[in-house]
């Protein structure tokens, strides 16, 4: 009898121990390569920059304190016939550090198509002012990327969201 009570409370010590970390799903959350295209300079495409505030973290109640969010960045295509091209994919964090690059060769997106990137609520790197820095390609008479961020969280009854919007740079 003392044994199974022994056996019984290890069992149960090792039940309550805390759970390893899981690996953030937002590095890599799709399969960029998939999405690759060879872009040439005989393809006379229109190049620009975009720029879109996003944000990992919030301050809640003090500046000593702050919450985490879930940010879901939309690269939308907006055109009904035209194929965009977005060369790279670069998230910074509050300070302007580069965290990581998501792609940097061309992939497409399809007329009126979404491709979207989800930074996880468990990976705070980014800060209260992270950003995104986009490069991409167009043709000529077609209309540019449109980048959104939604930014969420919620806990217990309570929820938090708001969206942002990219603007052009270059």
């Amino acid at each position: 009898m003392p044994k199974l009570v022994v056996i019984l409370l290890s069992l149960l010590i090792l039940s309550c121990a805390e759970k390893a970390p899981e690996d953030v799903s937002s590095v890599d959350p799709i399969n960029w390569s998939a999405r690759t295209v060879a872009l040439s300079a005989s393809d006379s495409l229109v190049n620009g920059s975009s720029y879109l505030s996003v944000y990992s973290q919030v301050y809640s109640e003090t500046e000593h304190r702050t919450h985490n969010l879930t940010a879901t960045i939309s690269m939308r295509n907006t055109n009904l016939k035209d194929t965009i091209y977005i060369r790279k994919a670069e998230y910074f964090d509050t300070h302007g550090n580069a965290i990581r690059t998501y792609f940097d060769a061309p992939i497409y997106i399809k007329p009126m198509e979404t491709v979207e990137i989800v930074i996880d609520e468990k990976d705070p790197a980014g800060g209260t002012g992270a950003n995104f820095l986009f490069d991409w390609s167009i043709k000529p008479s077609s209309h540019e990327p449109y980048f959104e961020g939604v930014m969420i969280s919620t806990s217990g009854q309570q929820g938090l969201s708001f969206t942002t919007k990219g603007i052009r740079v270059e």
